[in-house]
């Protein structure tokens, strides 16, 4: 059986705003991105209090914190080092205050004519991350993303092979990789299987960055996707990543038509 969460901040940005809607729409998951205050950890140390309480009194998971590191190239020495020395540890360390299992990385820009030995440094860096997080049992999930060394389910999963630490995994989102030189499901699923920690869900007509819409209503294959999760069991949820407006609407919209897949039926094609 999967469940269904979803990045607060896909409803609002006030995380008990988007609790109680999302509760009423029968939702107890959530994944931390962006608050009122700021993206984690970077964030208001009273309304993180306030969002630890409402969790506790609602009975609600955190399911994942994402505080948006190694959106970098390479070159970037200065900022990647802040993110591995402060950014990644003080995210570990809220994610220990809330239970919480996962932190979402990056798999790091890719620059024009990069040498070979890139691909090492990419290993290093996240090697270092993912070490970092073993030692609080904490574990890190790469999301793939357009114009990224992790864009492809391949690609991703070369890397997190070739990084070797059980630790790290792949925050797996099939619309971020449409529009690469593989097809989302099956092939992109296929090599990624094996490593998946976590699943966003969105659509696309033109790529995740561009033209997202309702589950459904674009070009992924998420009947067959969500058949395969179940198949094999390789999630025990999939996190609604709303990325179209209005957001409560198309959230709602979301959490329909996955329930509707989940449950063998046929999502409604606008």
């Amino acid at each position: 059986m999967i469940e269904l969460g979803i990045v607060s901040d896909e409803i609002c940005p006030d995380f008990r705003e988007a609790a109680a809607l999302g509760m009423s729409w029968g939702l107890t998951r959530y994944e931390i991105r962006c608050v009122k205050s700021g993206r984690v950890p970077a964030i208001d140390r009273a309304e993180w209090e306030d969002i630890l309480a409402c969790v506790k009194e609602h009975q609600l998971s955190i399911t994942a914190l994402s505080p948006g590191i190694f959106k970098h190239q390479i070159s970037k020495k200065v900022e990647i080092t802040r993110e591995l020395e402060e950014t990644l540890p003080a995210t570990i360390a809220m994610a220990k205050e809330c239970s919480c299992p996962l932190v979402i990385v990056f798999g790091l820009q890719r620059e024009k004519n990069e040498p070979p030995q890139h691909y090492h440094d990419v290993l290093d860096i996240l090697r270092r991350a993912a070490v970092v997080a073993q030692k609080d049992n904490i574990r890190l999930a790469i999301e793939n993303e357009p114009g990224f060394w992790c864009d492809t389910g391949a690609n991703t999963a070369r890397i997190i092979h070739d990084v070797n630490v059980p630790s790290l995994g792949a925050n797996w989102d099939p619309a971020n990789a449409y529009g690469t030189i593989e097809v989302p499901y099956p092939d992109g699923y296929r090599a990624i299987r094996p490593f998946i920690f976590n699943v966003h869900a969105k659509d696309t007509n033109r790529g995740a960055l561009i033209e997202c819409v309702p589950v459904g209503k674009g070009k992924i294959n998420w009947k067959g996707q969500i058949d395969a999760l179940l198949r094999d069991t390789a999630v025990g949820h999939v996190t609604i990543e709303t990325h179209s407006l209005p957001l409560i609407e198309k959230s709602m919209e979301n959490v329909e038509a996955l329930r509707r897949l989940l449950n063998g039926a046929p999502t409604v094609k606008g």
